[in-house]
């Protein structure tokens, strides 16, 4: 079984944290035990992450330490759960001014500009889990050939619906904000909007192919 860690972060939260490598089944595990400690009367909120989850307590002061061991023990006996989940395919815009980082991570994993395009968009992804900002998806499932740094220097203005790669991770932007992910493409798509319900087009669980559109690319 994949090891964890428990700890006081902050006044009010308790964190499970695992040991690596990121899995899929680790994060079904994860999702399983968030929905469980969700109908737990003295857990104001249990927000999953990536190889780890943070539970908001309602009276961290009488319960905090009680926490982290009854934690401890519900991760040793969690179970994965496999939400419900969709098929979602992104259209993406990759290279020239959609995706400016295309050609120097084709360069440092020894590929074509075409050759990265055609092995991204070959990716069977999951969302993982939804955060940086409302709409983000973390995604797994990245070819290991892929894998880059992030940037140096972040960009002051990353565009809204930019597709990236930092580390071992690719995602999307769903809003324009600061970065320092390689910028791969570009999409349409809105990935939030505070007007739908829910306002998020992702969730956790979700399969995410990405399809390249003609123009655009290097």
């Amino acid at each position: 079984m994949q090891r964890a860690r428990c700890y006081l972060l902050g006044e009010r939260a308790v964190v499970l944290e695992l040991e690596p490598p990121v899995s899929l089944f680790s994060q079904q595990r994860i999702w399983g035990l968030t929905q469980r400690l969700r109908d737990y009367p003295q857990v104001l909120e249990a927000i999953p992450g990536m190889n780890n989850l943070t539970v908001i307590l309602r009276d961290p002061q009488h319960q905090a330490l009680d926490a982290i061991e009854r934690l401890q023990t519900w991760w040793e006996e969690s179970e994965a759960a496999v939400p419900e989940s969709r098929e979602v395919a992104i259209p993406v815009v990759y290279g020239g001014e959609a995706g400016p980082d295309l050609v120097t991570v084709a360069r440092h994993c020894q590929m074509t500009p075409q050759q990265l395009v055609e092995a991204h968009a070959a990716g069977d992804y999951v969302v993982y889990f939804i955060g940086f900002q409302p709409g983000f998806p973390y995604l797994g499932g990245l070819d290991s050939r892929l894998h880059a740094p992030r940037r140096a220097e972040p960009r002051v203005l990353v565009p809204a619906g930019s597709v990236g790669i930092g580390g071992s991770q690719t995602g999307i932007y769903p809003l324009a904000s600061p970065g320092g992910w390689q910028l791969l493409g570009r999409t349409t798509l809105a990935l939030f909007n505070p007007q739908h319900q829910p306002p998020t087009l992702l969730r956790p669980g979700d399969k995410v192919r990405f399809v390249p559109q003609k123009e655009g690319v290097c």
